[in-house]
């Protein structure tokens, strides 16, 4: 599907950034990134439009759990799109579904991108030249292997003056999916707009988590 446009024809999603969208449930004005927007299919049926991109009205609730599952429970979608709805099952947990694909979907873009390597000892090799610049790990990774790696990749960049990028949303099941191999426990990527894509949509993940519900 074609991406909305704005009347000077940029697309919808980037002229969003940084610009405020008032939150319907709280409503609070919040920065587009924080925020995510809904919109009603022709067959009435309510759709997370996370890349804010389908027509129509839409209707913005803040990026957390929380907020979502507050939304259903009050009747909000309905009332701000002025309409009946009919909401997914779980919609709170079908929202996680989605943000949990799209770090896949960037973890599997900078695979192909040729900027990740995967297994402990390539990933150490990585981070001890200094290519690295997101270390990841599966959710259900052994504790051991997780403290060496990030040890290493915390200490070479703070020496750096930058924050350590480590993503420890996806499981290994979800990662080895993304990368086309077995069994990835451990894994890293090197500079690149593939691998900021990966801190971004894994940074979005981590926050609809934290709020809870």
């Amino acid at each position: 599907m074609t991406g909305a446009r704005t009347k000077d024809g940029r697309d919808e999603h980037a002229a969003d950034a940084g610009q405020l969208r008032l939150c319907a449930l709280s409503r609070t004005p919040k920065p587009a990134e924080e925020l995510i927007r809904f919109v009603a299919s022709p067959d009435g049926t309510l759709v997370p439009d996370l890349q804010r991109r389908l027509p129509g009205r839409g209707v913005w609730v803040e990026a957390t759990r929380t907020a979502v599952a507050a939304a259903v429970r009050k009747k909000v979608f309905a009332r701000s799109l002025k309409q009946s709805v009919t909401l997914p099952d779980d919609l709170p947990g079908l929202v996680e579904r989605l943000l949990v694909q799209r770090v896949v979907e960037a973890l599997s873009l900078a695979n192909k991108a040729g900027l990740l390597v995967a297994g402990f000892a390539k990933v150490d090799d990585l981070i001890v030249q200094g290519r690295a610049a997101v270390l990841l790990h599966a959710a259900d990774a052994a504790v051991d292997g997780v403290e060496k790696l990030d040890r290493k990749f915390k200490a070479l960049t703070q020496n750096e003056g930058r924050e350590a990028a480590i993503v420890r949303e996806l499981a290994g099941a979800e990662m080895s999916l993304a990368m086309g191999r077995p069994n990835v426990v451990h894994a890293a990527a090197s500079d690149g707009g593939a691998s900021r894509r990966i801190m971004q949509a894994a940074e979005r993940l981590r926050r609809y988590r934290a709020g809870g519900g």
